[in-house]
């Protein structure tokens, strides 16, 4: 048996009880995964589980970046605990960018960042998103339009502009990461902004901008006057 089994520990030690008696923000970060995971294997604590986790992907950022398959691969991780912990951390997720579907337009380049880091800033694949707009600059929703290294060859103005139709947004913001970290555009990112701009004024939906997000950074094409 690996680590402390959470019935045997004194009740002042049990993850539980002490959220009850001191509240969640006393708790350490594997104490609130082992609550979230709710039990251990009969080789495995459930404690011990939480540190396996923390250790393989090195930073509880790393860990809410990984996918489902990844999480099964730690010792003791089967499917269920794997969901439950991807549903744990969405939530977190969607709570860090719910404001920005409730308050005012996106105002500058600085608060699409704001609002896409929590999703993308960690990926280790290229996401690509449109983020639609209406006539007030406040946001919609956001679409994934490919996974994967981002060709210009691959992302077609149909497929950028079918959901944009279909909301009817009055303008779109189009976002992808940078999984190397280093948010800077490719000659293959400028010259795909550049097709999709000129679809955008013939559609009358026009492209505001090009946010690519690296590791807690971002660059904008707008504010780097390539609009």
């Amino acid at each position: 048996m690996v680590g402390p089994v959470i019935k045997n520990l004194p009740a002042g030690e049990r993850p539980r009880e002490r959220l009850e008696k001191y509240g969640a923000e006393n708790l350490s970060t594997v104490e609130l995964m082992a609550i979230i995971l709710r039990s251990g294997t009969a080789e495995l604590s459930v404690l011990a589980m939480a540190q396996l986790l923390l250790a393989k992907f090195q930073s509880l950022q790393k860990l809410a970046a990984a996918s489902l398959s990844e999480l099964c691969t730690v010792r003791g991780m089967g499917k269920t605990k794997a969901i439950q912990l991807l549903a744990a951390f969405e939530l977190g997720k969607r709570l860090q960018t719910s404001r920005f579907l409730q308050d005012g337009p996106l105002s500058s380049p600085q608060e699409v960042a704001s609002y896409l880091m929590p999703r993308l800033s960690l990926l280790a694949q290229e996401h690509f998103l449109t983020l639609h707009l209406n006539t007030k600059n406040r946001l919609l929703g956001t679409e994934t339009v490919t996974i994967g290294t981002l060709d210009a060859s691959l992302v077609h103005p149909r497929e950028v502009f079918k959901a944009a139709i279909r909301q009817s947004s009055a303008a779109l913001i189009l976002a992808h990461n940078h999984p190397s970290g280093d948010p800077r555009p490719s000659q293959e990112d400028i010259s795909l902004t550049r097709r999709l701009r000129e679809s955008g004024e013939l559609l009358g939906i026009p492209i505001l901008d090009h946010v690519i997000i690296g590791n807690q950074n971002y660059y904008s094409m707008r504010e780097e006057g390539l609009f």
